[in-house]
Formats: C-alpha cells, sequence, structure tokens
C-alpha cells in the first residue's frame, strides 16, 4: 500500500525487528492518563525502542507535543530481546472504526507471535486512590491474577478500545486481559499509573521501579493537562466504563 493513502487501519512498521513470543502492554487515553502514563513510564524504564505506528483514516488529524518535541500519537515498541511490545496512543479515539484499529492491532500481535495482550486503564472516581488494581479476563486468567493480589472486577463495563480489544480476543487465540485501576477524573493521575505497574511487576515478573513516577507528579500533571481535559470531555460523549 502506498505511504501516501490512508488505510482503514494498519500497523506501519519503521524498523526489521525479531520478535520472541512477545507479551505486549497497551494504554489509551483514559481516567487520569493512568493506563498511557503507565505503559510510558514502562517504554521508559525498559528502555524500549520505537519501531512503528498505527495509521488508520480512523484516526484524527491530531499530534502530540511533549515539553515542544513532535511525536505520532500512536506508537508501537519493542524491548531489546524482543519479549515485550508496548503500544501507547496519546489522543482520543472515535467509536468509528474502532473494531479496525482493534483487528489491525491483534493481527500484527499474533502475526509476530504474542500469546497476550495486557490493556492498563483507569477507571474514572472522585474517591481517594486506593491503591487496588483489579482485572477483567476469562476466569482461568482472573484466578492466576488472584494469586497476585489482583482481584477480579465484580461489576461493570469496559468501552473504546479497552472493550474492543477485550471483545476481540475472546474469538482469537490470543489471550486479552485488562489491569484497572481507580483515578481521577479531571486531572493526571500518576499514583493510579504507579499502582498500575506495581500490578505489572506482581504479575509478570519485571522490577520496575516506580518511584520516580510517584516523585514527578507534580510536571506529569503538568505536561499532560490538556491530554487530561481533552478527555474529560470526551468522556461526556461516551457512557465511559465503571466498576
Amino acid at each position: 500500500m502506498s505511504s501516501n493513502s490512508f488505510p482503514e487501519a494498519e500497523v506501519y512498521q519503521i524498523k526489521k525487528v525479531r520478535y520472541n513470543s512477545p507479551i505486549v502492554f497497551a494504554g489509551f487515553v483514559g481516567a487520569g492518563l493512568a493506563g498511557s502514563l503507565a505503559v510510558g513510564y514502562i517504554i521508559e524504564k525498559l528502555r524500549m525502542e520505537e519501531i512503528g505506528y498505527m495509521r488508520s483514516k480512523y484516526l484524527p488529524p491530531s499530534t502530540v507535543f511533549i515539553q515542544g518535541r513532535l511525536r505520532h500519537p500512536f506508537r508501537f515498541y519493542v524491548n531489546k530481546k524482543g519479549t515485550v511490545c508496548a503500544i501507547i496512543c496519546e489522543i482520543t479515539l472515535r467509536m468509528e472504526g474502532l473494531y479496525n484499529i482493534v483487528s489491525a492491532i491483534l493481527d500484527w500481535a499474533e502475526k509476530n507471535g504474542s500469546n497476550e495482550i495486557v490493556i492498563l486503564d483507569g477507571v474514572a472516581t472522585d474517591k481517594e486512590h486506593d491503591n487496588k488494581v483489579f482485572c477483567a479476563a476469562k476466569e482461568d486468567l482472573c484466578r492466576v491474577m488472584a494469586d497476585k493480589d489482583i482481584n477480579m472486577i465484580p461489576r461493570g463495563f469496559i468501552t473504546g478500545m479497552p472493550g474492543g480489544l477485550l471483545n476481540e480476543c475472546l474469538l482469537r487465540k490470543i489471550k486479552g486481559v485488562a489491569l484497572l485501576v481507580r483515578a481521577n477524573q479531571k486531572t493526571p493521575d500518576p499514583l493510579a499509573a504507579a499502582t498500575l505497574v506495581d500490578a505489572v511487576n506482581r504479575a509478570y515478573g519485571t522490577k520496575i521501579d516506580t518511584t520516580s513516577l510517584v516523585k514527578e507528579k507534580e510536571k506529569i500533571g503538568a505536561d499532560f493537562k490538556e491530554l487530561s481535559e481533552s478527555y474529560a470531555e470526551h468522556r461526556k460523549t461516551l457512557s465511559g466504563m465503571y466498576m
């Protein structure tokens, strides 16, 4: 396909990569930006390399500037060993064409030998942060998570990209799980993001120190304030998710 045309949805790789049955962590714009902040932090601490972007006619014509630096809003990463991949999206997405994007993500993941995709996300709340993490997945995977002090979500619904990915994983061989934390519904919530990273450490054996994520909460709040406000406004048009 010509690089000048806009596909329904495709992962456009900019580098050749040797994958080694990678687990995939994904973070999208949600409450407190908890998921995208957590995945961004994982990318930083594991020194992952940017290897591709999502191209789709359903993406809004938006780009992202952080401290004056331009970057694609929907990026793909991999670690040196090819065992961990990450997907981070820093713009709000329309419902139109969502399943095209979901299918492109899972086609890419399955093609590269991934057996599991882990979605990190926040659930909007006006209560204080409680350090609890919940999971949404098939029952057998929830039982595994329970042993890691990550309890099954008691009830609720999940919408948008996380919901679409979980739905599609039910029809494919790749496992899908969402790790959810209560997060501030109005401002960036680094504490919620740190709780998600700590849960990843317990569930997947990573050893990522979250100290700096917590210490830099004021700077993170300033850098991502506009994006968080954009999500809060976007959420008014959707039913969102709750638990």
